[in-house]
């Protein structure tokens, strides 16, 4: 359902709610998130024209959040690579369904807004801070940290 420019953008910014207050290179990134490091340039640039992440050139540079963790929803995320497309019109364009869309759409729709509200009431710093046995990117909790499980 995520388009995997969407996985590696929640990736790297999870990465970087779990360093809040540091900068982390491309490179060390990469490594943590296992994104194709070109991949990666271009989800963070996006993150970058959103305001959700800085970016720093230079030997102490690299990338960090603009705000707190506890401040950046999961939508804000999805919506700075590839935004939730609502169902708001009969995507067959039938002229008698209109925006009264049919149960199929509708339900469709629904599903949309279910996930949707999650995102938006889900923080990096709720998923940073989810303890369910399994730490955000790490396969052991040892650093770094190198395999995403959701």
């Amino acid at each position: 359902m995520l388009s995997q420019t969407v996985e590696y953008a929640l990736r790297a910014m999870v990465c970087l709610a779990n360093v809040e207050r540091a900068s982390q290179t491309r490179t060390q990134l990469v490594a943590q998130t296992q994104v194709p490091a070109a991949y990666l340039a271009k989800v963070m640039k996006q993150m970058c024209r959103a305001g959700l992440v800085r970016a720093q050139r230079g030997l102490h540079g690299g990338f960090c959040l603009t705000r707190p963790a506890e401040q950046i929803s999961l939508l804000a995320v999805v919506n700075a690579v590839e935004p939730l497309q609502r169902i708001q019109h009969c995507p067959l364009r039938l002229p008698n369904h209109g925006t009264n869309l049919c149960p199929l759409h509708r339900r469709v729709d629904d599903a949309l807004a279910a996930v949707e509200a999650a995102f938006a009431t889900t923080t990096l710093a709720d998923i940073v801070a989810d303890k369910t046995g399994s730490i955000p990117l790490c396969s052991d909790g040892s650093d770094p940290c190198v395999t995403l499980v959701f």
